[in-house]
C-alpha cells in the first residue's frame, strides 16, 4: 500500500511539475551524499546509454550523468568523446569515412544507426536485469535521457536527478542545454547540476539563466589547488597548465565544484572540504572507479569522512553500499 501511494503521488508530481519539484526542496531534499552515476551504470554496462542508466536507477544511484556532444545538425546527444569510435560501431557502419568519427561530422539520423558497445570492464548484459527500453544500447538524445528520467522516477517513485556536462564550449550547446531543461520543467528547485570543465561555459551560462529567470545550479570541475599562502583554489586544467580561481570567486557563478579524487599534487583534504562549504560550495569528487567491492568501500569511506557531497561512481552499487554503511555510522 505505502509503494502504491508513494508512486501514485510521483504520477502526480511528474503530471504537473515535470521533474522541477518533485521528491522535496531539489538539490537539498536528500542531506546524504549523493551518489552520481558515472555515465550511467558504466563500469557494468555501456556507458551513456538508457540501459546503462537504468540498471544504475535500479542500483538506488541519485543522479545519473549525460555527457553532452553537439551532432553536424545541432542534436545533443549522451556521449562523453568527441568522436564516435571508441563507444561505438561507427567504424564497421562507416568505414568509408575514413576514421575519425567526429560526432560534430554526423548527423543525428546517422548517429541513430549505431550500437554502444562496451568498454573496460563493462559488459552487454547485467546479471538479473533486463532493460525496460526498446533500444537501450543506442545512443541517446539529450531529451530522451530526460524523459527516461522522467518515466523512471514514476516507476522508482523517488526523484532520478539529472547531472548533465557541457562537453564542448559552445554557446550552441549552452543554449540546447538550457531551452531542454526549462522545456521540462527545470529550475532552481530540481534535482538537477549543470557541469562543465570551462569557467567561460559556466559564467556563460549563468549570465543566460539570470536573463531567463531561471537559474538552475552549476557546478565547476577541475583539480583542488592552492594559492602559494596555503589558501584553497579550484585548479582549472586546460592542457598542460593550470589556472586556479578561489573559492570566493567560484562561488559567484556556481554551487558547486567537481574535483579529482586521489590527486597526488593538491590532495583533496577534509580542509579543504570545509573552507569549500564554508564559502557555500558543495563539493563533489571524480571519478571513484575501484571494481574491487573492499578497495571501493575504503575509498568511498576515506572521502565522506573529509565530508564530500557527492560521489561520481563508474560502480553504483558499491557507492550505495558505502554510503548506507557511513550514514549508519
Amino acid at each position: 500500500m505505502l509503494m502504491k501511494t508513494t508512486l501514485m503521488a510521483a504520477a502526480l508530481c511528474l503530471s504537473t511539475l515535470g521533474l522541477a519539484a518533485c521528491g522535496g526542496s531539489g538539490n537539498d531534499d536528500d542531506a546524504r551524499p549523493q551518489v552520481i552515476a558515472h555515465r550511467g551504470a558504466s563500469g557494468y554496462l555501456p556507458e551513456h546509454t538508457l540501459g546503462g542508466y537504468e540498471l544504475a536507477i535500479r542500483m538506488g544511484a541519485d543522479f545519473i550523468e549525460p555527457d553532452l556532444q553537439i551532432t553536424r545538425d545541432g542534436a545533443l546527444i549522451a556521449m562523453h568523446d568527441d568522436t564516435l569510435n571508441r563507444t561505438t560501431n561507427v567504424a564497421s557502419l562507416f568505414a568509408q569515412r575514413g576514421g575519425g568519427y567526429k560526432v560534430a561530422d554526423f548527423t543525428l539520423a546517422e548517429v541513430k544507426t549505431l550500437t554502444v558497445v562496451p568498454t573496460g570492464t563493462a559488459k552487454t548484459s547485467y546479471p538479473g536485469f533486463t532493460p525496460s527500453a526498446p533500444n537501450p544500447y543506442g545512443v541517446p538524445t539529450f531529451q530522451e535521457v530526460v524523459s527516461f528520467a522522467r518515466q523512471q522516477t514514476g516507476t522508482a517513485g523517488r526523484t532520478v536527478g539529472l547531472y548533465p556536462e557541457a562537453k564542448q564550449a559552445d554557446p550552441a550547446m549552452e543554449d540546447g542545454i538550457l531551452k531542454t531543461l526549462a522545456d521540462n520543467g527545470f529550475d532552481a528547485r530540481s534535482k538537477l547540476f549543470i557541469q562543465s570543465f570551462s569557467d567561460a561555459t559556466l559564467r556563460s551560462l549563468r549570465a543566460k539563466q539570470v536573463a531567463q529567470n531561471n537559474k538552475m545550479p552549476l557546478i565547476l570541475l577541475g583539480v583542488a589547488a592552492a594559492a602559494p599562502d596555503g589558501s584553497p583554489r579550484v585548479g582549472i586544467v586546460s592542457g598542460s597548465t593550470v589556472r586556479t580561481l578561489t573559492l570566493a570567486e567560484v562561488a559567484g557563478f556556481t554551487e558547486g565544484i567537481g574535483l579529482l579524487i586521489n590527486n597526488t599534487t593538491y590532495p583533496i583534504s577534509k580542509a579543504y572540504i570545509d573552507q569549500a562549504h564554508a564559502a557555500g560550495l558543495k563539493v563533489h569528487g571524480w571519478t571513484f572507479a575501484q571494481a574491487d567491492a573492499a578497495k571501493a568501500a575504503a575509498e568511498f569511506r576515506n572521502y565522506l569522512e573529509m565530508g564530500m557531497d557527492g560521489m561520481f561512481a563508474n560502480y553504483p552499487d558499491l557507492a550505495m553500499a558505502a554510503r548506507d554503511a557511513f550514514m549508519k555510522k
